[in-house]
């Protein structure tokens, strides 16, 4: 293991009912393969070893009495393999028969463990041969060895604090108290299960939301393999749907009848941040702490996590339907959350400035919406427009052109000689392009829309995004200030996609500003523009990708990963767009802006919240201002 990632696989071999011999060779071969491939966890079906088809065989001596001496022989073949094997196998044990799963690694059986839920119903009708295993707990003695035998028993690594794995199977998943539950409040990160499921209409879909569901809900790894088509016979057709999940997220998937290998890697870092961080709600208490036994497995250290592949923009859903869906629903609480504090301070006009970029016409767009919704005529939002210094005329005619089509009132108040008289106030020589230079120009702007917004009797709206909060890329009481933050959560990567989604809900010339706005290069337009009248002053060439920082931001604050297991993952998911050195620097950049520029969040305004990633001081983010880095800066020197 490295950075917290298991490799786990499943396994669907196209076994032959009731031909264990045949079986167990399919087991040793697919053992062999899922090492080879890395794998530190390999899941076999339920019954694999005889299948689970066999009916009033299980009943039959000679089917039974090969299963030990097949178990041996696949122990024998793990020897060497520090990965944790699950096969699925009849036991007999003080004159009844039990479902179990039984677990091995490096010559050695760990433990045996046995279903607790048996189901008779439908075509279902194990209770005719099983017995159910959930009082189970104790010892076995099987194949020349005592083998810890019970439900409750966790397999935990010795070598990965991180690693504890529980045991279910079948029906267990499915049960109203599943046996999972009880593990994963006693530290259990990975569930495995062992299944077989006939393929009906609909049934592949109930089974992959409750896997998701559960692993979600017990911010865990859920491993979940099903029995193929060699176990159709008669009335029944299984079909191998196996699927691996981790905190409600599905990682791989397999194809129905297509009996195979899946692999993927979980990481458990991730499960135990995210149990620390609701740990105070829901794991609290280690309920049934002495139920568990823990029996111990060594796994290998070699990093076998070649697959994994991680999303470049984790704000941003993939799928372009799931994007348009969040994309209007984020719109929508951002209204919401506008609405609320109008309504409450009886409050019909807004103040915002727009100045051709992303962030301003999504506040816009925003407040637009609010102000439908309430019944308020668009007349009562004042936009005002202050082109300075660095302004280009691109965003100076984006700018008017919005404000006109959406109905809004516009002001036009250039800043150039409110600037120059301030410079000349404070002795600035005008020529000096330094940080006076640029955040004069942002606090003249703040004080003309509070003055504007004192006039009117209305309130101004902030445009400022979570990135740029990050980043504290923002002047201190300049646009870092407002009586309403719409933006204050959206990542720079996200709001691109607000704002095409609204703009193709209007439609006609809005529509085409808006096209032209996320065109337009990202810049506070402080400093002039070059001799062409383009902007000269471009935001990521000063703070790097804001689809890096962004990246940077989820992992961090979601997960609180470590810098160097973010490092990893960048390089991974901006591979052929980024080399390891250019996001060294940027994340190394970010960590010191992060730190260094938290006295600036510590005071923001009220803003609303859309996602779990919120750096209000309020709310998601408590941070001393006076924080230090050096901890956080440590891999940057080695």
């Amino acid at each position: 293991m490295k950075y917290g990632f298991v490799k786990v696989c499943t396994v669907t071999p196209n076994i032959a009912v009731a031909d264990v011999e045949h079986n167990t060779n399919l087991i040793i071969s697919a053992i062999s393969e899922s090492v080879e491939q890395g794998s530190q966890i390999t899941v076999f079906p339920q019954l694999c070893l005889t299948g689970y088809t066999c009916g009033d065989l299980f009943l039959q001596s000679s089917l039974i009495n090969c299963v030990e001496e097949a178990i041996v022989k696949i122990m024998h073949a793990t020897c060497g393999h520090k990965t944790l094997v699950v096969v699925g196998a009849p036991i007999k044990w003080q004159d009844r028969l039990y479902n179990c799963a039984v677990v091995l690694s490096d010559g050695k059986i760990l433990g045996i463990v046995p279903k607790s839920y048996i189901p008779d119903y439908g075509e279902l009708c194990e209770g005719r041969y099983f017995s159910s295993g959930s009082l189970l707990k104790g010892e076995i003695n099987f194949a020349e060895n005592v083998i810890p035998f019970g439900k409750n028993i966790i397999f935990c690594a010795d070598n990965e604090e991180n690693l504890k794995v529980d045991i279910e199977l079948g029906e267990d998943l499915f049960a109203p108290q599943s046996p999972s539950i009880s593990a994963a409040l006693s530290g259990a990160k990975i569930i495995v299960n062992l299944s077989t499921a006939s393929a009906t209409v609909g049934k592949r879909e109930y089974v992959y939301e409750t896997v998701k569901n559960i692993s979600k809900r017990l911010a865990c790894g859920y491993v979940y393999c099903e029995s193929g088509d060699g176990e159709s016979s008669t009335d029944c057709v299984y079909a191998g749907n196996n699927i691996i999940c981790e905190n409600g997220k599905e990682l791989a998937i397999s194809q129905s009848f297509n009996n195979g290998f899946n692999y993927a890697e979980i990481d458990v870092d991730l499960l135990s941040a995210e149990r620390m961080k609701y740990g105070s709600v829901f794991f609290a208490k280690q309920i049934d702490e002495g139920k568990y036994d823990k029996v111990w497995f060594s796994t290998s250290t070699d990093f076998a996590n070649a697959n994994r592949k991680f999303d470049k923009t984790p704000f941003v859903p993939c799928n372009q339907n799931v994007l348009a869906d969040r994309a209007k629903y984020i719109l929508t609480i951002q209204s919401k959350g506008l609405e609320k504090r109008l309504l409450h301070i009886g409050c019909k006009k807004v103040v915002v400035g727009i100045s051709g970029g992303l962030d301003s016409s999504l506040a816009l767009l925003v407040i637009r919406r609010a102000f439908k919704n309430l019944g308020l005529p668009q007349d009562g939002i004042i936009a005002v427009t202050m082109p300075g210094f660095g302004t280009s005329e691109r965003t100076r005619n984006n700018s008017l052109k919005l404000i006109e089509l959406i109905g809004a009132t516009e002001k036009i108040i250039p800043i150039n000689d409110s600037a120059l008289q301030h410079f000349k106030d404070i002795s600035q020589p005008q020529d000096l392009h330094d940080v006076t230079y640029e955040n004069a120009q942002a606090r003249i702007r703040t004080l003309i829309l509070m003055d504007i917004a004192n006039q009117c009797g209305g309130i101004v709206v902030g445009t400022g995004d979570l990135s740029e909060l990050a980043l504290g890329w923002a002047t201190y009481n300049g646009d870092h200030m407002s009586m309403y933050g719409v933006n204050a959560s959206v990542p720079k990567s996200l709001i691109k996609h607000l704002v095409r989604v609204e703009a193709d809900e209007i439609g006609g010339e809005v529509k085409n500003i808006l096209y032209d706005v996320l065109e337009t290069e990202i810049s506070p337009e402080l400093l002039p523009p070059d001799k062409n009248g383009k902007i000269a002053q471009k935001t990521e060439d000063l703070v790097g990708s804001y689809e890096l920082n962004d990246f940077f931001i989820y992992y961090m604050l979601r997960y609180g990963f470590s810098p160097e297991k973010i490092l990893f993952m960048a390089t991974k998911a901006f591979e052929g767009e980024y080399d390891e050195q250019t996001i060294c620097k940027w994340l190394k950049n970010f960590y010191k802006r992060f730190f260094s520029q938290q006295f600036k969040r510590s005071c923001l305004p009220d803003g609303v919240k859309v996602g779990t990633v919120s750096l209000s001081p309020r709310g998601d983010w408590h941070m001393p201002s006076d924080a230090c880095v050096n901890l956080w800066l440590k891999w940057a020197n080695n």
